[in-house]
């Protein structure tokens, strides 16, 4: 009975963790490890969740983790974002939340072009801004979802093993 516990709340916090890898109110990777150790520990650590593979898992979910936050800013600083691109992206990126996935990136892109037009007045350098948001967002989302499809990888073949 534990098992099929452990089975079923590790595979719905390993579906959060892919679903939290493209939205920002979930951490992805953070809930997909959770599930991972979660089933490890029902399944007393036997191969392929072993505490070797838990111990790379958790690092890896602590350095994607961190490199989300960075990975947007430096693609920003790449095309020459200033501060105020930065904090247009934000909550461009916050506001497009709302919508989806989509709109999540699609408002971080509205909000450092706007932002850094309204600062600095030229077209090509807003929209250059704009880009290298963009591009960081989409490096740190595919970083997340990568991260968490690994681990769902892990837990799948856990299942079937």
């Amino acid at each position: 009975m534990l098992y099929y516990i452990g089975l079923m709340m590790g595979a719905i916090l390993i579906l959060l963790g892919l679903l939290g890898s493209v939205l920002p109110v979930l951490p992805g990777p953070a809930l997909s490890f959770v599930g991972l150790f979660l089933f490890a520990l029902v399944r007393n650590f036997s191969p392929p969740l072993t505490p070797t593979l838990m111990i790379i898992m958790l690092i890896v979910s602590i350095a994607v983790t961190v490199a989300d936050y960075f990975i947007p800013l430096v693609g920003a600083k790449k095309y020459g974002t200033s501060k105020w691109g930065i904090y247009g992206s934000v909550a461009g990126m916050i506001i497009g939340a709302f919508f989806s996935p989509l709109g999540l990136l699609l408002g971080a892109l509205i909000g450092a072009v706007l932002a850094e037009w309204m600062v600095s007045r030229k077209e090509e350098q807003a929209l250059k801004a704009g880009w290298g948001v963009l591009i960081g967002s989409i490096w740190g989302m595919l970083l997340k979802l990568g991260s968490s499809g690994i681990m769902a990888y892990y837990f799948t073949m856990a299942v079937l093993t």
